[in-house]
């Protein structure tokens, strides 16, 4: 959902990571054992939260018949701690819970692509706040639910891969993980936000510079009328009244996670958290912080 109309010279590294394609530009090529380990983390990322793979450990919760205690690796408690605050700010309108009600829209394993009609009719509602008793990064169930952590999960590899960057004392870079953004060095990068009903389009720039900037479209992920990946965690429905957002934030996972909270909650109510936004609604107007630093094409 966004472009750099402006990208730093030098090199890029390009690869594919949790389904999807992935860059990184710096001044000067990465070193093979930083790519190594990128890929090395990347890849236990996938085989920690993807619902999509067997042999992943949400894969195992979603089949475990009596629950059971989970643990997680200590680099995701940031993000277990990032869900919890959402869960709580949002009354559950985002919840990791809403895997099982991706899976009966069709949004499943197998990419079916076909809602369950029996299986909404009789719908349990999950939640993250009831279901799932937390233990620092271990997690306890008890009866199967499926884990999905679209809204901040992509954001949080991010924020990974710079700690990786910067361990390593690379300067100057942009990891873009399919338009979710992060940002270090001095010169900034001018990014457009990518109209998300008219191909080739940007609603408006914005530069930016030792930040992340992430956003998320029901255009993206839909597969039928009326059918996309961004659900009420209370409902398990899609959302109707946003079709785009955009969020700049400090990390990845934060903004991430706030693009995604902007589809359910009005900005009002997420104001604990330090980050400008932007969203366009169905209707087609668009609506932004009073210090979003960008420019808007309307």
């Amino acid at each position: 959902m966004q472009s750099r109309d402006e990208e730093p010279a030098g090199a890029v590294h390009r690869f594919t990571a949790i389904g999807t394609g992935w860059q990184i530009r710096t001044d000067h090529p990465l070193p093979d054992a930083v790519i190594t380990e990128i890929a090395a983390l990347c890849e236990h990322f996938d085989r920690t939260w993807s619902r999509f793979r067997a042999d992943s450990m949400v894969t195992e919760i979603a089949h475990a018949p009596g629950g059971g205690r989970f643990e997680f690796p200590t680099r995701d408690a940031a993000l277990l701690d990032l869900y919890d605050r959402l869960v709580d700010v949002t009354a559950g309108e985002v919840d990791p819970l809403i895997g099982r009600d991706l899976e009966l829209l069709g949004y499943d394993a197998g990419y079916s692509l076909r809602p369950d009609r029996a299986g909404l009719s009789e719908r349990v509602p999950d939640s993250w706040a009831r279901d799932v008793h937390r233990r620092g990064t271990d997690l306890i169930t008890d009866r199967p639910v499926v884990i999905d952590v679209g809204a901040a999960g992509k954001g949080h590899l991010v924020d990974l891969i710079t700690d990786v960057l910067d361990a390593a004392g690379v300067g100057g870079f942009l990891v873009d993980g399919s338009g979710d953004l992060r940002h270090a060095g001095s010169a900034p990068v001018v990014v457009g936000l990518e109209h998300p009903t008219r191909a080739g389009r940007v609603l408006g720039t914005v530069p930016l510079q030792g930040a992340a900037l992430c956003a998320s479209s029901t255009t993206r992920r839909a597969w039928g009328e009326g059918l996309h990946h961004v659900l009420d965690g209370r409902t398990g429905s899609p959302v109707p009244d946003v079709v785009a957002t955009w969020a700049i934030a400090a990390d990845a996972a934060t903004a991430d996670g706030l693009a995604t909270a902007l589809f359910l909650a009005e900005p009002g109510r997420l104001a604990e958290f330090a980050f400008t936004w932007v969203r366009m609604l169905a209707d087609g107007r668009v609506q932004w912080s009073d210090d979003f630093p960008g420019e808007l094409f309307l």
